[in-house]
């Protein structure tokens, strides 16, 4: 404990203490008993009484040669090779890859990825590449955003890339009940790299999810058209991602509008594939797993409060009004990491 105090008390409890505090600060630090640590606080000669705490080295690295939209991410101008970030890397925090699956046997993951429920009849892993992709766009080792990060996939699109809303809303409330039973003490994330038309149900397990306490951030839709028609990207509560390219315009397909939370890198972006291999494919869905890699990332640095909070966090942090292209009415925020070199 570390107090500040009289004399006298310091002559009657730090007889045993680990450190006794004379110049710059009047205190000492030790073991006391329930019992002492009240006699203390009823002292008017106290000012306070503190837990101790351990604090961390606050160590920044760098990637060289990384691909643009994790280099762009950690820089408020466009250009870099290189990624920053701190070493915390989303350590304690647990990610949800709701889609066709996660090959959880490619070296990038580093044992920090599991494939464990399948919602798609004769198909339990992930025989597109989709998932995987995003998956390594949130926490691999060389493509990934928060490196530390465990991931667990969740199969709800076929093999062929299609699936049920009835299906993806099974996967949401399995992702949220077993996240219970894993040690994530940094808080849960998920991804939604999908999409369709308008749908009540599918909204509503969305915003049960953010009830339940998991940051969940979804692909705002490939038409060029307004997010508001296409759900889950239309639930207010989520975290709803559009496109970006390397030269900070807004891509072409991406969808837009006032749904629009935030943007990422989601043009010709460099992640893993199914196989051991990579692959570089386009679509908000590139993006979205930035913003969930990035929730993952603050949440571990930072910590987590609620949901909602972790994606206005996110805006706050924003490099704001570079990008190009935007109808009107459409946030202009890229999204940053809080690079202090950035």
């Amino acid at each position: 404990m570390s107090l500040t105090t009289a004399d006298a008390s310091l002559v009657a409890f730090s007889e045993n203490a680990d450190h006794v505090y004379n110049h710059a600060f009047r205190g000492f630090a030790g073991h006391l008993s329930d019992e002492d640590l009240e006699l203390l606080r009823n002292r008017p000669e106290v000012d306070y009484v503190e837990q101790d705490a351990v604090v961390h080295i606050a160590a920044y690295t760098q990637q060289p040669g990384a691909p643009w939209g994790l280099a762009r991410i950690s820089h408020r101008r466009p250009g870099s090779t290189t990624y920053e970030y701190d070493d915390s890397a989303g350590a304690g925090t647990c990610a949800y890859v709701i889609d066709t699956g996660i090959d959880a046997s490619h070296p990038e993951f580093q044992g920090r990825a599991a494939q464990v429920r399948s919602f798609v009849p004769g198909e339990e892993t992930d025989g597109h590449g989709h998932g995987t992709h995003c998956a390594g766009t949130i926490g691999s080792r060389a493509y990934g955003v928060a490196k530390r990060t465990r991931l667990y996939g969740v199969k709800v699109l076929s093999d062929t890339g299609s699936g049920s809303y009835s299906g993806i809303i099974a996967g949401m409330d399995f992702a949220v009940q077993d996240s219970r039973r894993r040690s994530c003490p940094k808080g849960v994330v998920a991804n939604l790299s999908l999409g369709g038309g308008f749908s009540a149900a599918i909204n509503r397990a969305a915003a049960a999810m953010i009830r339940a306490g998991v940051f969940l951030s979804v692909a705002a839709g490939n038409d060029n058209r307004d997010a508001a028609g296409y759900s889950p990207a239309s639930e207010p509560t989520v975290c709803t991602v559009g496109a970006s390219t390397a030269n900070d315009q807004r891509s072409s397909f991406s969808n837009f509008g006032r749904v629009v939370d935030i943007f990422a890198p989601g043009s010709n972006i460099l992640s893993t594939w199914i196989g051991g291999r990579t692959n570089t494919i386009s679509g908000t869905s590139m993006a979205t797993p930035h913003i969930t890699g990035l929730g993952a990332y603050l949440a571990g640095l930072e910590g987590f409060t609620d949901p909602q909070a972790l994606c206005r966090r996110m805006q706050q942090l924003a490099t704001r009004d570079v990008l190009t292209g935007l109808p009107s009415g459409t946030v202009n925020l890229l999204a940053f990491n809080g690079n202090p070199r950035g």
